[in-house]
């Protein structure tokens, strides 16, 4: 990024306007695709826990924690500088949650069930419909919430989850 603003540097005081305004593109699209990156990480993680929700049919506080954090850190990651547009809106998360749930299976199966299942296992056993529905649940409650409530609304959308009653109401 630095050689890009030196040449857009060059470029205005050059007067050449085209040629910064194109550098002004570019670099407008690595920041998106870097903001990009950063959410398929969180929504990875959340996917991680998920996994081992669905698969091991419980939930844990450490759980809930890491699911609320990334969902947050989606919300604000996703929100562009302006509040009002995201990167990535409500209609394009199903590619995004497809790629991600391949992402995830690997690093979930080093935990679910204490690693005793290969990817290829953790793959064939996880109801990806349900997995990607429950995902795209969470995601979507980042365009309906502030981030001041959307850990109750979590929390609440959670308690549904297998586990999630006794883990919520603190029953574990």
């Amino acid at each position: 990024m630095t050689q890009e603003l030196i040449d857009l540097k060059n470029s205005i005081l050059e007067g050449r306007y085209d040629d910064a305004l194109f550098i002004v593109d570019e670099l407008e699209g690595m920041s998106r695709q870097a903001v990009i990156r950063n959410i398929k990480s969180f929504l990875v993680r959340l996917l991680i826990h998920l996994i081992k929700n669905q698969i091991e049919q419980r939930l844990t506080n450490s759980w809930v924690a890491s699911i609320s954090d990334s969902i947050i850190k989606i919300k604000d990651l996703n929100l562009q500088d302006n509040k009002t547009s995201y990167y990535i809106k409500p209609d394009e998360w199903e590619p995004l949650l497809e790629e991600s749930i391949s992402a995830a299976i690997r690093p979930a199966s080093v935990e679910v069930l204490n690693g005793r299942l290969k990817p290829a296992q953790l793959s064939n056993m996880l109801d990806k419909t349900e997995l990607t529905a429950t995902a795209k649940q969470l995601v979507m409650l980042t365009y309906e919430h502030s981030i001041t409530v959307l850990p109750d609304i979590i929390d609440r959308y959670l308690i549904q989850l297998p586990g999630g009653k006794d883990c919520l109401e603190g029953q574990e």
